[in-house]
């Protein structure tokens, strides 16, 4: 009697123990956070550019405060110090009125004040607002309290940016230890929501970056300076950790259509309960965007009713979904018609 190679069972194609569920989420979850450290490697070089990039609604919303139309522009001091002191040489020389001044002592005061202009505290991201008439928004500039508050940000920003540019990979990851848990008729709806997951959470970020961030940030200025009476002076760093955890927050919001098609495929939860439960699921959507989001108003707001329209849209994938497995079940075969 021949000897039979045993043959490896496929965590997918086979009925998985606890201790096997666990193996199956270590190593997804390796790869899962090796795709997320080779993203955030790729943003730590892009750094700059990406701050830049969030930094696109403060500024925004700083320059309309101004009275509309504001635009950024790069400063340095040394630039604008030579431009100063190059002027007061030039009217040294041709004004005849001038007294005598040794030309090494005005590039000696140059020097001082290029020094002292690069010392000068608050500084952060190096971006001035101008206004319509070229007058430059005082507090535009975001800036560090703190020695390490700037390194802080960037390393956050990096694995925020990386995430979203990773996401791809580790939503794939994730995905797949879900489907290893699910019988083989439900594991073709988790691959085809892979692609959709990606998208809606990519859409998520960028929702709040471009929709939500600018409302928010309007509000809570307009709120301090109308109510208040105070300036608004964020800090670098609690401007890209609004940002950031507020970016993560809509990313996976957006993903309810998703897991609502999922769990009705699955036999979790029916469309009918769904839709039975709508009253309660209005009420939830708000607690749960007081709760993930600041205590204002508009991003509580901006949060509730796309999530409880994606709601809507999964209760339609889950009944359109339904519906086509239906009339494929019923539909006749040419063999029953003769």
């Amino acid at each position: 009697m021949g000897s039979t190679k045993k043959k490896i069972a496929d965590p997918l194609d086979s009925t998985m123990s606890l201790g096997d569920h666990l193996e199956e989420l270590r190593a997804r979850l390796i790869l899962a956070f090796f795709g997320l450290f080779i993203g955030m490697v790729v943003c730590l070089l892009m750094g700059k550019h990406i701050i830049r990039f969030i930094e696109g609604p403060y500024l925004k919303v700083v320059g309309s405060k101004s009275g509309g139309g504001g635009k950024t522009e790069q400063r340095d001091p040394n630039d604008m110090v030579t431009v100063f002191f190059a002027n007061l040489a030039s009217k040294l020389v041709t004004d005849s009125n001038a007294p005598a001044i040794d030309p090494n002592a005005v590039d000696y005061l140059r020097k001082v004040y290029v020094e002292t202009l690069r010392s000068w505290p608050g500084g952060g991201v190096a971006v001035e607002v101008k206004d319509k008439s070229d007058n430059v928004v005082v507090g535009a500039r975001l800036q560090t309290l703190a020695p390490a508050d700037g390194f802080v940000s960037y390393m956050k920003i990096s694995l925020i940016a990386g995430l979203i540019l990773s996401s791809p990979w580790v939503f794939y990851q994730l995905w797949m230890f879900v489907a290893a848990g699910l019988f083989a008729h439900e594991r073709r709806y988790v691959t085809t929501a892979i692609p959709f997951s990606v998208g809606l959470f990519v859409a998520g970020a960028l929702f709040f970056l471009f929709i939500v961030a600018p409302l928010a940030l309007k509000f809570l200025i307009g709120f301090n300076s109308k109510f208040l009476g105070v300036n608004s002076y964020f800090t670098f760093q609690n401007y890209i950790s609004f940002v950031t955890l507020l970016m993560l927050v809509f990313g996976v919001a957006f993903q309810t259509p998703i897991a609502i098609f999922i769990l009705t495929k699955s036999g979790l939860v029916s469309v009918d309960t769904l839709c039975r439960i709508r009253k309660y699921v209005i009420l939830g959507v708000f607690v749960v965007a007081a709760v993930a989001t600041p205590p204002d108003v508009i991003s509580q707001i901006t949060l509730a009713i796309p999530l409880y329209f994606l709601y809507e849209l999964g209760i339609l994938l889950s009944r359109f979904g339904g519906r086509k497995k239906e009339d494929s079940a019923v539909s006749p075969s040419e063999t029953d018609v003769f």
